[in-house]
């Protein structure tokens, strides 16, 4: 993975694209743009639509990657699926489930290492 930040986390982005596909996820959209903010990726499996935060690091310096979805980010992420959802509604059909996920990508590790938090916070 690349030296420029920017780099490293599309990297990281599209190395979880990649590990959700495999599991058989359907990748509704990546990088969705909601108002000021951006939604990582959404995705659906069976009746879940999953909004899904990835986040990476390459040192422990800062802790490890989940550690860098606080809890305002949590909410931060809450409000922009309840602003994406309200503008493509159709989205829910079929959906038993909305959840939010955490991808954290360890690039300390070589290749790096993903962990896949399901249902790692709630909306409210």
């Amino acid at each position: 993975m690349r030296a420029d930040p920017h780099e490293f986390g599309r990297a990281a982005e599209r190395l979880a694209v990649a590990y959700l596909q495999q599991r058989a996820y359907r990748i509704v959209a990546v990088n969705q743009r909601v108002g000021r903010g951006e939604i990582d990726i959404i995705a659906r499996q069976a009746g879940v639509l999953a909004f899904i935060e990835v986040k990476a690091r390459r040192t422990r310096t800062c802790g490890t990657p989940e550690d860098a979805v606080t809890p305002r980010k949590r909410h931060q992420i809450a409000r922009l699926a309840t602003l994406w959802l309200g503008s493509h509604p159709r989205s829910l059909v079929g959906v038993s489930d909305v959840r939010f996920d955490i991808i954290a990508v360890d690039a300390l590790e070589r290749p790096p290492r993903i962990r896949h938090l399901r249902a790692a916070f709630d909306g409210s």
